[in-house]
């Protein structure tokens, strides 16, 4: 990394680092959208409801391993900007260890308690049957996404992400190709679609395996010598990304015990159609953070305090804008959009008229985040965790839980622009004191 270029071409940096990432990011997710039509179409809205039901469980896993993830690499990613290449490599090593032990274990506590979440959701008859079947087998999946996810961070601090974006490139079309073939040529239902995620993710720890052995420069694979003091350093850096995912999985036990409860499985269904565009925005603005946090933990292990602030503002504006855009594109394409999934007029009448009212929140999620992402990566894992508190979990949850006593559905799709407004003001609240470091930078 090059302190200078940063200062130059901040914005350039930015897209430079960050683009490779979006794509990867965005062609994760489009596995999970990929996943949604073929099991809207050959399945039907049960199983997308039985998906819905189970996402708690998938942000589980992603706690865990941003917790792991997120926090070694920052550590690594001050001692890369330090020049200590030692210690970074030590920390790479126990790092992606640390995540392998930690998604396994996740992946056995969560097989003992599927049945106690299913009767809390009131989830019976084929819905129940199908959580059954496809988180049964996705779990095992769940564990290689979480080490794929980990070891991606690091090839993208290595300043190599277009290599993680083509693998993340065959990992979706093999995905894709696999969902046809089981769900459409051998009718193996909603397993099939498990299975094929299974294996295109196996796929991509193959591709990534051999970076490591083959390309690496900085972060090479080998011996380590196990450090408690950075373990619980990694732990309490990364614990906002783990307080943020395990908020949001809540936050979706909550969404669905609600509507469950006052709306039934059409309200579920229609809110997994639209959740899908709030994932894939999601994956674009955890790209750029991803992208951006190196070079902002770069700059501030470099003394550049204000080009880290600046990375930040300039992040911040280009995800708002990409917010602005996705808004306007589904208020216009949204009829079209819940057709590709399901027929059930109910159900498109939903997504529709929830559509344009949940979208409002993209106007601030984006800035939140990057906030967030910002924080961890100057080593301020407070303020990161106190926004990720607010908008995940503490301001999200009372509206999920008040909003609907007085508007239904309405109040359901209102709960997210109302959390992201109040937590933009948490944000700027807490970026005010930083604006007084001005060692560095611009």
């Amino acid at each position: 990394m090059d302190l200078e270029r940063i200062r130059r071409n901040t914005v350039g940096v930015i897209l430079q680092f960050s683009v490779p990432a979006i794509i990867a990011m965005v062609l994760t997710s489009l596995i999970t959208v990929v996943d949604g039509y073929f099991i809207g179409n050959y399945v039907g809205e049960q199983g997308l409801a039985a998906v819905n039901l189970g996402l708690p469980v998938i942000y589980l896993f992603l706690s865990i391993g941003l917790m792991v993830s997120v926090g070694g690499v920052a550590i690594a990613g001050m001692l890369y900007g330090a020049g200590d290449m030692q210690a970074c490599n030590q920390v790479f090593r126990q790092t992606v260890v640390t995540t392998i032990v930690f998604s396994v274990l996740t992946g056995l506590l969560v097989a003992l308690f599927f049945e106690p979440v299913l009767d809390i959701l009131g989830a019976e008859g084929i819905v129940r049957k199908y959580f059954r079947t496809y988180y049964g087998i996705l779990l095992l999946e769940l564990v290689v996404m979480v080490v794929n996810s980990s070891f991606g961070m690091f090839i993208r601090g290595e300043g190599e992400p277009q290599y993680y974006m083509k693998v993340n490139i065959v990992s979706v079309l093999t995905n894709a190709a696999l969902d046809y073939l089981f769900a459409v040529v051998f009718r193996m239902g909603i397993a099939g679609i498990a299975f094929a995620s299974l294996i295109s993710a196996v796929v991509s720890l193959v591709l990534i395996l051999y970076f490591f052995l083959r390309k690496a420069k900085v972060y090479r694979l080998g011996r380590f010598s196990f450090s408690a003091a950075v373990l619980k350093r990694t732990l309490l850096n990364g614990s906002s990304e783990f307080v943020g995912e395990m908020s949001t999985g809540i936050a979706m036990f909550a969404y669905n015990y609600v509507i469950m409860r006052r709306i039934g499985v059409d309200g579920v269904t229609a809110f997994t159609i639209v959740g899908y565009v709030s994932y894939v925005f999601s994956m674009i603005v955890i790209g750029f953070g991803q992208g951006v946090s190196p070079l902002v933990s770069f700059s501030y292990g470099a003394r550049e305090c204000g080009l880290a602030r600046r990375l930040r503002r300039r992040t911040n504006a280009l995800v708002f804008a990409i917010g602005a855009v996705v808004f306007l594109a589904m208020v216009l394409l949204s009829g079209w959009y819940s057709g590709l999934f399901v027929k059930k007029d109910v159900i498109r009448e939903m997504v529709q008229s929830g559509m344009t009212i949940f979208m409002t929140s993209f106007f601030f999620s984006g800035i939140n985040a990057i906030t967030s992402f910002y924080f961890t990566s100057i080593g301020k894992a407070l303020e990161s965790a106190v926004i990720s508190l607010s908008r995940r979990l503490v301001v999200l949850l009372a509206c999920i839980f008040v909003l609907p006593v007085y508007f239904g559905m309405t109040g359901v799709w209102l709960a997210a622009p109302v959390t992201e407004i109040i937590t933009v003001c948490i944000s700027a609240a807490l970026l005010f004191p930083t604006r007084l470091d001005t060692r560095g930078g611009a």
